[in-house]
């Protein structure tokens, strides 16, 4: 069991990032994978595809954004994500898209619903079910992924109808207003647009199953903002869980916020219950085992919970 850390630390030594060290000790056994397809016309409209070996039946779907201030990251970097979900019977869809200051808010929206549009009318040919569509993000990506789900006018304009089966929220930013950073000024603005890009103002009744994971200490992007979006769920109507931890830690000197997402990857699975939380909501919401599927490797165990236990799970 000592292996793959010391192995972390001698790519870490070599001067690779950090994901790139978590990929590089990602398995590829558990799924197979179609990489670089275009959503869209035009550069960084691209995804790639993680289907789950050995499914009898077509699969529930995640289409994942990833983090990065609206302004940086590639879906290259999140091959553990697709893995950790395939383990679990999960299709899983990682989307790139444009950024700042190539766009600036809704253009890199515009891009998000076209990749589930994508994903809708193609997900079938690589196993998936598109009644059964989730959307899930990180930091950034989480901003974005709660957007699709509750300002429904981006998904409709890209000519999506149906609803969507849930999304699910990791360190996501959902409301933080005032914006005083120039650079999300720019994104955003002008000023009287800043609204529209917050997720809690949409909160409504009709909305989509939600489940929303922070850590207490995130110090990147503050707890309020699960909270705040819980809350204004909840008095709508709308079906939220939420699962607050204390803290994450998955790796010396990696923070919660980070570590919501990284402890979805093969090295530190074990020790926080992240995927755990993701999987149960989308067995419950799809109404599918996605603990089960016959794959050539086995399933993933999790290991008693530690003091990355959460202190709230509730719906």
């Amino acid at each position: 069991m000592r292996l793959i850390p010391l192995l972390l630390s001698a790519l870490l030594l070599a001067g690779c990032s950090g994901l790139d060290v978590i990929n590089a000790v990602t398995p590829d056994r558990n799924y197979e994978a179609a990489a670089n397809i275009a959503y869209a016309s035009g550069k960084g409209r691209r995804l790639d595809i993680y289907s789950p070996r050995g499914l009898d039946e077509r699969a529930p779907v995640v289409v994942f954004f990833h983090g990065g201030r609206w302004t940086a990251g590639s879906k290259e970097e999140y091959k553990f994500v697709g893995e950790a979900l395939s383990t679990r019977g999960i299709v899983t869809v990682v989307a790139d898209y444009r950024k700042h200051p190539e766009v600036r808010m809704p253009g890199f929206m515009d891009d998000a619903a076209q990749a589930v549009r994508w994903t809708r009318d193609n997900i079938s040919q690589y196993g998936g079910d598109p009644r059964q569509l989730f959307v899930m993000g990180h930091s950034s990506g989480g901003h974005m992924a709660a957007l699709l789900a509750l300002d429904d006018r981006y998904l409709r304009d890209a000519g999506v109808r149906e609803p969507l089966a849930g999304f699910i929220g990791l360190a996501g930013a959902y409301d933080f207003l005032p914006i005083r950073d120039a650079d999300l000024a720019e994104i955003f603005g002008p000023q009287d647009r800043y609204d529209m890009s917050q997720p809690v103002k949409f909160a409504r009744p009709g909305a989509p199953p939600t489940l929303l994971i922070h850590a207490k200490d995130d110090e990147t992007v503050w707890i309020d903002n699960a909270e705040n979006l819980a809350k204004a769920l909840r008095e709508a109507g709308a079906p939220v869980s939420t699962v607050f931890y204390e803290r994450i830690r998955c790796a010396p000197g990696v923070g919660s916020h980070a570590c919501t997402i990284t402890a979805l990857s093969r090295p530190f699975r074990g020790s926080v219950d992240v995927l755990d939380h993701i999987a149960d909501f989308v067995d419950e919401r799809a109404g599918t085992s996605t603990t089960t599927p016959s794959a050539p490797a086995p399933m993933e165990r999790s290991r008693p919970r530690s003091l990355n236990e959460p202190t709230e799970l509730k719906e």
